[in-house]
């Protein structure tokens, strides 16, 4: 279906509106891919907070041209579908992780940073634990050592409480074996 000046000037708008809020771009080529693994992707990467979206590569080099996202222009070539996230990894991990389990998707490119990523730049993007996996571990190690100062102190009053109590408590069997 081809579109007319005015939907394409829409969807140009439309997808630098999302690139400009966006920080990650993931590019893969979806060629031979179901109409049903196809909605299984865009599920899951809505669920994540991807915006997948399946464009002619003019448009999307419209829509990214003056972004940080240009860099990757040159990768622009073939059925792509483009993915983009606010999240740093979110987009790299949707499209890696569905491309691992489906070989119909391959993953071509991507920008991060201003800089544009090849096939293994956004899998090694995607292998990045999420921002709420980092967090909890930050907090793990910041707890940890407040939490073995807490068992070294419980240890050293067990011990010194530990040490004037043992002789109360034989104190009593001492006195049951001489009256015995």
């Amino acid at each position: 279906m081809s579109l007319n000046r005015n939907e394409k000037a829409a969807v140009v708008t439309d997808v630098a509106a999302q690139a400009a809020r966006s920080q990650t771009l993931a590019l893969a080529e979806y060629r031979g891919l179901t109409v049903e693994a196809l909605n299984k992707l865009r599920i899951d990467a809505r669920s994540k907070g991807v915006y997948l979206h399946v464009l002619k590569n003019t448009l999307a080099r419209r829509a990214v041209a003056g972004t940080p996202f240009e860099v990757a222009a040159d990768a622009m070539v073939g059925p792509l579908i483009y993915g983009f996230s606010e999240d740093a990894v979110a987009a790299a991990k949707v499209v890696a992780d569905f491309a691992r389990t489906n070989d119909k998707l391959i993953v071509k490119a991507g920008a991060y940073a201003g800089k544009a990523l090849d096939a293994n730049g956004v899998k090694a993007l995607a292998a990045i634990p999420s921002k709420e996996v980092l967090l909890s571990q930050l907090a793990g190690l910041l707890k940890s050592p407040i939490q073995r100062t807490a068992a070294v102190l419980a240890a050293l009053a067990e011990k010194r409480g530990g040490g004037a109590e043992a002789p109360a408590a034989e104190a009593p069997a001492a006195e049951a074996a001489a009256a015995a």
